[in-house]
């Protein structure tokens, strides 16, 4: 009798074992049905479309504080700041692909749809006399979003800023100039200051010039732990911060900084030496299922962890060791499996919060409905075009895929600088 229910017990075993690799299968194994550019560049935006709709649709109608949820661990932080978190994490995420602007395709057509709806809803957002009117100045994490929504700006110079009514633009100019009411403490959020400044010296030709610069001077000459990574501060984080925000800032930063000719604006090439091989980095987290490590904090911000991979691929500033195609199967593999996760989305298409899937726990108190919206920045190599090698090379392995094949992948190697 104990022998039986031992041998039953392992069936059970065996069962379970073999519907997980069953499941597994069609991610690490494809090889064996290779997608087309063109069918991972329709994945990529038919999820993007989903996850950013609610957000600019609500917006462009006045009706984003009416229906957008309020989930958080922290009920009492989540009214005064969730708004203009979903809004400038969205814009941050989706400009590069609105930047491509309208066409007669039915992408193009889409694109026209949500250039629409964004230049409506930031018109709302910075019109003291709607709804939506947004709080860029009461301290302290309006400056965060207001970095964000600067950068989606200066990403989409044509469509988006330059297609702004001049009214608009000129409120948009005094809520930015808002959050310098803000102080930022010694990490990270000094590039959140950093780039309000550039994009007001893009748009209008002023800044603060000490703003602008001194977190830029001190992740350069201070905060800088070799290998491509920062500390986030005096301090080493194990965590994404160094994609979320650190390198895809400064680098956009500096390209401002060079265009109007500042001094330090030549640590632009190492900056992006440095941003080089940390995307490299980043490449070799994506396993051949799809999956990355769950590690640091604002976990919950998804494929958002890929920020400064995706970037590098936008501007073609990917390391030699890793090709365009890898990056884009290596990421539509992680996109098609994160989304597809239960419970991503609630009944009205607004973001859950979680990893893979519904997970408050995973999650810290300072996580609303509006901070997950930085998933977006995952997307934004769709702002190259269709005929960008990224999008027509042909299926290619991703090295933690061609790594646990057997293939022959090239040691990985630290830089100095």
């Amino acid at each position: 009798m104990l022998i039986n229910r031992y041998t039953m017990s392992m069936k059970k075993m065996f069962a379970v074992c073999t519907a997980c690799v069953v499941a597994l299968v069609p991610i690490a194994a494809r090889d064996k049905k290779c997608s087309t550019g063109a069918e991972d560049r329709q994945v990529w935006i038919n999820t993007l479309v989903k996850i950013a709709d609610p957000v600019l649709s609500n917006l462009a109608n006045h009706t984003l504080r009416i229906n957008m949820p309020q989930e958080s661990l922290d009920a009492g932080r989540v009214k005064k700041y969730s708004h203009l978190e979903a809004v400038g994490r969205t814009l941050c995420g989706i400009a590069p692909w609105l930047e491509l602007g309208p066409d007669d395709t039915p992408e193009g057509k889409i694109r026209s749809k949500y250039i629409e709806l964004t230049l409506k809803g930031l018109s709302n957002a910075v019109n003291p006399s709607s709804p939506d009117y947004l709080d860029f100045g009461t301290p302290s994490q309006p400056l965060v979003d207001a970095a964000f929504l600067a950068q989606g700006l200066l990403r989409a110079p044509k469509q988006i800023w330059g297609k702004l009514d001049r009214q608009t633009q000129e409120r948009m100019v005094i809520e930015l100039k808002r959050s310098r009411g803000i102080k930022p403490g010694q990490n990270n959020w000094l590039l959140f200051a950093s780039m309000v400044e550039a994009a007001l010296l893009e748009f209008t030709g002023q800044c603060d010039l000490d703003r602008l610069t001194y977190g830029v001077f001190r992740f350069r000459d201070q905060w800088y732990k070799g290998d491509g990574v920062y500390g986030d501060g005096a301090s080493y984080h194990a965590d994404y911060y160094n994609s979320f925000v650190i390198h895809p800032m400064l680098t956009d930063v500096l390209v401002v900084m060079q265009k109007h000719g500042l001094s330090g604006s030549d640590f632009l090439s190492t900056q992006l030496k440095r941003h080089s091989r940390y995307a490299e980095q980043l490449e070799r987290l994506i396993s051949p299922e799809g999956t990355y490590p769950a590690v640091g904090r604002s976990i919950t911000y998804r494929v958002g962890a890929f920020h400064a991979l995706a970037h590098a691929a936008l501007l073609h500033k990917l390391p030699g060791t890793v090709s365009p195609a890898q990056v884009r199967c290596g990421l539509t593999a992680v996109i098609t499996r994160q989304f597809a996760a239960p419970n991503t989305f609630d009944e009205n298409g607004w973001l859950r919060i979680g990893f893979a899937g519904s997970q408050i726990n995973m999650s810290e108190r300072y996580i609303n409905t509006g901070s997950v919206y930085l998933c977006t920045f995952g997307f934004l190599a769709l702002g190259l075009p269709p005929t960008d090698p990224f999008w027509k090379e042909p299926f290619a392995f991703w090295t933690g895929l061609k790594a646990w094949k057997g293939e022959d992948v090239k040691a990985d190697h630290s830089i100095r600088d």
